[in-house]
């Protein structure tokens, strides 16, 4: 919901603040959290206006009126509303208002979301439905236009394509603030001309440019994407990839999703090799919704990288000014100081970060955990819905792989699952063959992965093998959340369910479900989009915690195996993938024979 600029709400600003007019809220003797000057000072009083800050000082008595709010700090820690920097609500499988009710008790006043998951599915029209739903929160959520729909050209096809013309228009949208992450970093370096299209009029627009450099080569490729312009990145995962990225005058975003644990090795650049942390910006990228409701958002992001050893006030930086500086928007939030929004959270204990109150836009919108606001459901328009279309019934013959004539045993390529982390290893491994059939074999923890194509109605089916689920009964999980081209991946080890698990999201209209032995034994149904439930988060959690359970039962033993079971098609990292059009060479872009 829009609040008034700092421009509209100078006059009453001023008044408040030399004390000819009374402030609407008051918050009194509190610990203020400076991130500009990194002192934490004490016995100090915020006046609020308008939905923003007026004063901040030892005594707001002055600007004290019969009608203002006093909100006793008692001694508390005042922080800066936190900051997720980059991040896909799609990934919390519920809504932009739900993803919002989730956390703002944990303290998330300010989101930065690139939607591209519903973009690859819906197009722009889908990216304009979130952002609408964005606008009319009680906090703020700004929207990065998606730039790679497809993500990788010729590499998949997406059920939807964004233009250099569809980027121009929506940057002119008002909560945009910039270009999603820019994944296909080779085109970058080749100057392909719609990346660059798409990077020149984010610059000429004078937004912000998200980057995605995917790959462990810091040489001419690198400097070729830093050069195109991207400026930002959150794929590094050693300590060398921040110190790279830094000093090519980009901020390396440091994230802690739910499967993605990349804060601890790459903030020894700043704890260990002493480099400047106002470039380093935290951030979540990808949060499952039972993530949100058990363990918290960008709280929890910052009570890790101060376990990793980061002064309190330094991570608090990296989750709030940093990120403000870095969008542009050091104006409006990321500090507790005049003009600001009045985006503020109180807690009794600055490491552990236990979020006690919540103020967003000078209204209490959270307390003990628990969230005030009213904000109404989402109603997202019928085209978003009934998004899963495989034009057939899918039969286990559909999953078979053929061997050579004659042959007894193949070799083979094998998707490599890699615990906590988004990149894959490219295995090869020997398989048996039995009846002219390539088989699976439970004694390498070797099943099935097939790709289903849901967009057009095609039926085809694009049938590999993956290593590291431990499946060890006979089951399968299909999701249609298949980053980044959302199409279905079937994983199993028996091809009968994996041919009931397909049918039954089709007729639902997509989501996760967990099939064994001929029986459902858990489902998340999310129908908009294929992507998101229209239920509450902690309903989604409860239903994606009972999948989880479904997934052990069948001998699963990865953490957050359904986040990784989602980016096995994800041809922007490597090493290996599949995608509709067969398995994919990550490192060199191109498609390879499954069969070596």
């Amino acid at each position: 919901m829009p609040v008034q600029t700092w421009t509209e709400a100078a006059p009453r600003l001023i008044d408040v603040a030399t004390g000819r007019k009374a402030a609407d809220t008051v918050v009194r003797g509190g610990k203020w959290v400076n991130v500009y000057s990194g002192e934490i000072i004490p016995r100090t009083d915020i006046a609020i206006a308008a939905g923003r800050i007026a004063y901040v000082g030892p005594d707001a008595s002055h600007a004290v009126g019969p009608e203002t709010k006093i909100i006793e700090a008692k001694g508390r820690y005042m922080v800066p509303g936190l900051c997720d920097a980059h991040m896909h609500v799609e990934s919390g499988m519920v809504t932009v208002t739900e993803f919002a009710r989730a956390v703002i008790p944990h303290g998330t006043t300010s989101m930065f979301i690139d939607p591209h998951e519903i973009a690859n599915v819906l197009g722009l029209k889908g990216v304009k439905v979130m952002h609408d739903d964005a606008a009319r929160l009680p906090i703020n959520v700004q929207v990065q236009i998606p730039s790679c729909v497809p993500s990788a050209p010729g590499l998949e096809n997406a059920g939807a394509d964004l233009s250099v013309e569809d980027v121009m228009e929506a940057l002119n949208w008002p909560q945009v603030c910039g270009l999603g992450e820019m994944m296909n970093f080779p085109g970058v370096a080749m100057n392909d001309p719609k990346m660059l299209g798409e990077i020149g009029a984010t610059q000429e627009a004078r937004k912000t440019v998200g980057g995605h450099y995917a790959s462990p080569d810091l040489g001419l490729m690198f400097h070729g994407y830093v050069a195109g312009g991207p400026a930002d990145d959150h794929e590094g995962t050693r300590k060398e990839d921040p110190i790279a990225r830094v000093r090519q005058g980009m901020r390396a975003m440091l994230r802690l999703g739910s499967a993605w644990y990349d804060v601890a090795e790459q903030i020894k650049a700043v704890t260990e090799d002493g480099m400047d942390p106002r470039n380093f910006i935290l951030c979540t990228d990808d949060s499952h919704s039972g993530t949100l409701v058990r363990d918290g958002h960008m709280n929890r992001v910052v009570r890790h990288a101060i376990a990793q050893g980061l002064k309190p006030i330094t991570a608090i930086q990296m989750a709030t000014l940093n990120t403000a500086q870095h969008f542009g928007m050091e104006r409006d939030i990321g500090s507790i100081a005049p003009g600001r929004r009045a985006d503020i959270i109180l807690t009794s204990d600055l490491a552990l970060l236990p979020v006690e109150l919540v103020i967003a836009q000078g209204e209490i919108v959270a307390e003990d955990g628990v969230l005030s606001a009213d904000i109404p459901e989402a109603d997202y328009p019928a085209f978003c819905r009934n998004t899963v279309k495989l034009g057939r019934a899918l039969s286990a013959d559909d999953f078979d792989i053929f061997a050579p004539e004659g042959a007894q045993q193949v070799r083979a390529r094998v998707i490599g699952v890699i615990e906590n982390q988004a990149p894959t290893r490219a295995l090869e491994m020997s398989l048996p063959v039995r009846n002219g059939l390539v088989q699976m074999d439970a004694d390498k923890d070797v099943c099935q992965i097939a790709l289903v194509e849901r967009h057009r109605g095609t039926g085809g089916v694009v049938n590999g093998f993956v290593s590291g689920f431990g499946y060890d009964k006979p089951c399968a999980v299909a999701s249609t959340v298949a980053h980044d081209s959302h199409h279905m991946i079937v994983v199993g080890t028996s091809k009968l369910d994996m041919a009931a698990a397909a049918n039954h999201l089709g007729k639902i209209g997509g989501g996760i479900t967990v099939f064994s032995e001929g029986q459902e034994l858990a489902t998340v149904e999310l129908p908009i989009a294929g992507l998101m439930s229209d239920e509450r988060a902690e309903v989604v959690a409860g239903k994606a915690a009972a999948m989880i359970e479904a997934m052990e039962a069948c001998g699963c033993i990865l953490n957050n195996a359904y986040m990784q079971h989602s980016l096995l098609a994800l041809v922007v990292i490597p090493e290996i993938r599949i995608s509709d059009l067969g398995i994919i060479d990550v490192t060199t872009f191109k498609k390879v024979d499954l069969l070596v």
